[in-house]
């Protein structure tokens, strides 16, 4: 894995536009988001009230993007915040936004099912990444691997208000497949790759999963 530095690696222009634009709609301090869309409030002090229990823990975040939510995991205690995200520009991101906190920063570029991890994590956090997994018990299964405490994770599920504006979005424009979990299936999905105990808590539009080892 590849520690972090204090010295900001330069983004190429179109793809630092691209990636701060897409980075931009996860703002969950911003007043419109948090109107429109209070998920994804929710779902990050559902991540962090989990992370808050253990004594500074260890911390892996699956597609953790630009390091908004990692910045009040660190904030709030972490011995080490770990990013494991298939996209380079976002790295990037994160690395500037977390600049202050040197070495509790490790940032790791690809894929989670194959990327290599050092030990095993306290908690391991998932938000707003199942949404377009089409093999999500491979990738359950693999927090499994690396999880000694706690996996938090946001599933979506089908809404009749949103669900099919979601779908021309993303499927009919943007050519990306998005997925829909009823609540029995994350209970098999946790359960079969070896979480004994597991919260699960429906909102209007998906549900956030506590599961513990």
């Amino acid at each position: 894995m590849a520690k972090s530095s204090n010295a900001t690696e330069l983004i190429p222009d179109h793809s630092r536009q691209k990636a701060s634009s897409f980075d931009s709609l996860y703002d969950e301090e911003h007043p419109l988001r948090r109107a429109v869309r209070p998920g994804l409030l929710k779902r990050r002090d559902f991540a962090l009230d989990v992370v808050r229990e253990y004594d500074s823990p260890r911390v892996l975040d699956v597609g953790g993007g630009s390091g908004r939510v990692g910045e009040l995991i660190l904030e709030a205690g972490a011995r080490e915040w770990v990013n494991a995200d298939i996209a380079q520009e976002m790295l990037d991101l994160s690395r500037e936004r977390l600049q202050r906190f040197g070495d509790k920063v490790t940032l790791v570029h690809g894929d989670f099912l194959t990327v290599p991890l050092d030990g095993k994590f306290d908690v391991v956090i998932a938000l707003g990444f199942f949404d377009y997994q089409p093999n999500a018990h491979l990738y359950v299964r693999r927090m499994a691997e690396v999880c000694s405490g706690s996996a938090v994770a946001s599933f979506p599920r089908w809404n009749w208000l949103k669900g099919p504006v979601r779908k021309l979005r993303y499927e009919v424009i943007d050519n990306c497949p998005i997925f829909n979990y009823p609540e029995r299936e994350l209970r098999f999905l946790f359960g079969s790759a070896g979480f004994r105990h597991m919260l699960i808590k429906q909102g209007r539009s998906g549900f956030l999963v506590r599961a513990d080892r």
